[in-house]
């Protein structure tokens, strides 16, 4: 993982340092009479893996086609490498976007696809380099229509990545590959960011941006509930300690906030202090402590405390908005 300056994370400010790749300021998105994105700000520094998540409906597509230059803002300041994202001649040649269906033409070769998208960027690369960082060299000669679908989502992949852009989209980037393609995919993601490459993330595999990302926004109802590194979001929360006793044990010395049948939850903000006193306690006692497990709070478990918490009705979903504004325009 790319280093990032001291002090990154909640309390990387505007202004504290260099021209951002992504800048986004009091970002407003309105679908009729839906307001899908609220006075949304938040910067991607160069280099960094950037994960912007969210709860269903929360905003997080409307945003990003905000940022990849799909639609323009109702109001707010979006800039990428400073320009507006409109602005295709001036952004599109710097930028790799990997949506979740291309949709490349059926009767186009693996290889054809690869030159298409490269003309269009404007971008220059060697097309058997990019199917090599995923695989599909021996595919090269294949068209799309006879892809299955993991080997069309690396497809995706090598299109985005074509001339090693400075700024890679990855919108749901493993959905459908097996375990090994997955691998591959994130090997060659950090082949790009030893280049130099900023990489931004919307996913629902949250163990991926758990692992990878230095910093990440969580969306809820148009705006960020959270934003931070990964320590930062978890700490917001509990770490937690289970364990089993035997009926016959003693009572244990820590407050618990849950289990049964002998099963027991600890929830903690001092996880090694209690950890040593509920370990001294079972020693002095001469407990076993069955399946003791200790640690922090996983991003899944932060991901879930925004979901139960009371949401605002709605009276569309966020796709069904998309589909009513493109019937509009």
């Amino acid at each position: 993982m790319a280093a990032l300056p001291p002090g990154h994370g909640d309390s990387w400010n505007r202004g504290m340092f260099p021209t951002p790749v992504i800048d986004v300021e009091r970002l407003n998105l309105e679908y009729g009479g839906f307001h899908a994105v609220k006075d949304l700000s938040f910067q991607v520094r160069p280099g960094e893996f950037y994960a912007l998540l969210g709860t269903n409906g929360a905003g997080k597509t409307s945003v990003l086609e905000t940022v990849e230059g799909h639609r323009s803002p109702t109001s707010g300041t979006v800039r990428v490498f400073g320009q507006s994202p409109r602005d295709r001649r001036a952004v599109r040649p710097r930028t790799g976007i990997m949506l979740q269906e291309s949709g490349f033409s059926p009767d186009l070769t693996v290889k054809e696809s690869v030159r298409v998208i490269g003309r269009l960027t404007g971008r220059t690369d060697s097309v058997e380099r990019v199917l090599g960082l995923i695989g599909l060299v021996h595919k090269a000669g294949t068209k799309v229509s006879q892809l299955s679908g993991g080997e069309k989502r690396r497809l995706d992949f090598a299109t985005a990545v074509y001339g090693t852009p400075e700024l890679i989209f990855l919108d749901e980037p493993t959905t459908g590959l097996d375990i090994q393609a997955r691998d591959d995919l994130w090997d060659a993601v950090e082949k790009l960011r030893e280049e130099g490459s900023t990489i931004v993330l919307t996913t629902h595999y949250l163990e991926e941006a758990q692992q990878r990302a230095d910093r990440i926004g969580l969306m809820h109802e148009g705006t960020f509930h959270r934003e931070g590194t990964v320590p930062e979001l978890t700490r917001t929360l509990p770490s937690v300690i289970r364990f089993s006793l035997p009926s016959c044990a003693p009572p244990h010395p820590l407050p618990t906030a849950g289990g049964h049948d002998g099963t027991f939850l600890v929830e903690t903000f001092d996880l090694q202090r209690d950890l040593h006193v509920l370990l001294r306690w079972a020693e002095e006692n001469a407990v076993d402590l069955t399946e003791l497990e200790a640690g922090p709070t996983r991003l899944d478990d932060v991901f879930r405390s925004i979901g139960s918490e009371p949401a605002t009705p709605a009276t569309l979903r966020e796709e069904d908005l998309h589909h009513a504004l493109d019937r509009s325009q």
